[in-house]
């Protein structure tokens, strides 16, 4: 009854535990969950204040299938301001949330044959929409001693005739890594002379503690043709729920040909989101995410004292996002044993790191509250120590 295509379609293994743990929580069971990937805070009042002037001013209709032209205007300005990019409105559209933006662009530009390279620890949504679309998977895998980062000869050597696209994500999810410009600058190199587009994923642009970020478009001429720089505000102004991403690129047979896909299937975003969103971009919520990435930044640090603290464990310290990849190899190699293990014994949700592509971590979210986390290590250290005894 079902095609091929979805049946090698997988179900989120984030969303599969943080739906768990849930529903165990529902049942009265004390579960303490750093699975989402999910800010606990609010969104900050000036975007909700902004929707309900939207419903309140009977902005519900349809509107332009790429989003309304001030919306298209605050994208381009916060590209230009921020990341020193230069959007017409016809290179930008924007979606359903990052995933959708994907999701799109994959569909709009992979078919059967082409090569898609992932670095790995890779957002578990990546492969999964790859061979949806027919696209083959070609894994970099990357360690702790590299930061979880690739290098200019590990692209070079996995660039093939086939190579259709490079997906980098900085910050990272799930380990919270950032390329620097010359990282970034040094693996344009590497592709300078080919058709190969790159698509940047870059959600969680403001949660930066050590360092700065640089957009990959950014790093050079020929970095900026080739480039897809997907963003939105799910993570650095939490807004998970309302739906909201977009991508801009200097191609516009790709963003056009996406707004044909859309057209098609969702049509317009929320235009209450739409409106909202705006104030998300234009430097109005700026406090609030600078409120935010702090209190993230001194639970990253607390998180990682404590877990290197525990006999066994190792993480590196990420410069941005809000997980920690932390490493289990000295304990036990197989991950989603050990989180199945840990939830049912301790109550303590994580995602195992086969889930990412990375066998022998566990994704830690640190976007919950320090006493929390501090709960939350102090139980996973018991239970690796009845696992030694």
């Amino acid at each position: 009854m079902l095609t091929d295509r979805i049946n090698t379609l997988s179900e989120s293994i984030t969303i599969a535990i943080t739906t768990l743990a849930q529903e165990l929580k529902a049942e009265g069971k004390d579960i303490l969950s750093f699975s989402a990937g999910e800010p606990d805070f609010d969104t900050p009042q000036v975007i909700k204040d902004a929707a309900i002037k939207a419903i309140n001013e009977g902005f519900t209709k349809y509107t332009a299938v790429d989003g309304i032209p001030a919306l298209k205007k605050a994208i381009a300005e916060k590209l230009k301001r921020d990341n020193g990019l230069i959007y017409t409105p016809n290179q930008i559209i924007a979606n359903n949330g990052a995933k959708h933006s994907l999701f799109n662009l994959f569909a709009a530009t992979i078919q059967k044959g082409d090569e898609v390279i992932i670095p790995a620890p890779y957002w578990v949504t990546y492969p999964e929409l790859v061979l949806y679309c027919g696209g083959t998977v070609i894994e970099i895998q990357t360690l702790d001693d590299s930061g979880f980062k690739i290098t200019p000869e590990q692209l070079k050597n996995a660039l093939t005739p086939k190579t259709k696209m490079l997906i980098l994500t900085s910050p990272s999810n799930p380990t919270g890594s950032v390329y620097s410009k010359e990282e970034l600058t040094a693996l344009g190199k590497v592709l300078e002379g080919t058709d190969v587009l790159v698509a940047s994923d870059e959600m969680y642009e403001k949660l930066i503690y050590d360092g700065s970020f640089t957009s990959a478009a950014a790093v050079s001429e020929d970095m900026f043709k080739r480039t897809i720089t997907i963003n939105g505000l799910s993570k650095s102004v939490a807004m998970t729920g309302w739906r909201f991403g977009y991508m801009a690129a200097h191609n516009t047979e790709i963003i056009q040909a996406t707004k044909k896909l859309q057209s098609q299937s969702t049509s317009n975003i929320n235009s209450i989101t739409q409106k909202a969103a705006i104030l998300g971009l234009d430097g109005s919520a700026d406090a609030d995410i600078e409120m935010m990435r702090k209190a993230f930044q001194k639970r990253r640090d607390e998180a990682v004292k404590l877990f290197n603290a525990v006999e066994g464990l190792s993480v590196v310290k990420p410069d941005g996002a809000f997980y920690l990849f932390v490493n289990i190899k000295e304990v036990m190699n197989d991950s989603l044993e050990f989180s199945k293990q840990l939830l049912e014994k301790t109550g303590v949700a994580v995602v195992p790191g086969i889930g990412f592509g990375s066998e022998g971590y566990f994704r830690f979210s640190f976007a919950t509250d320090i006493e929390s986390i501090r709960i939350g290590i102090k139980r996973i250290e018991q239970f690796i120590k009845e696992l030694k005894a």
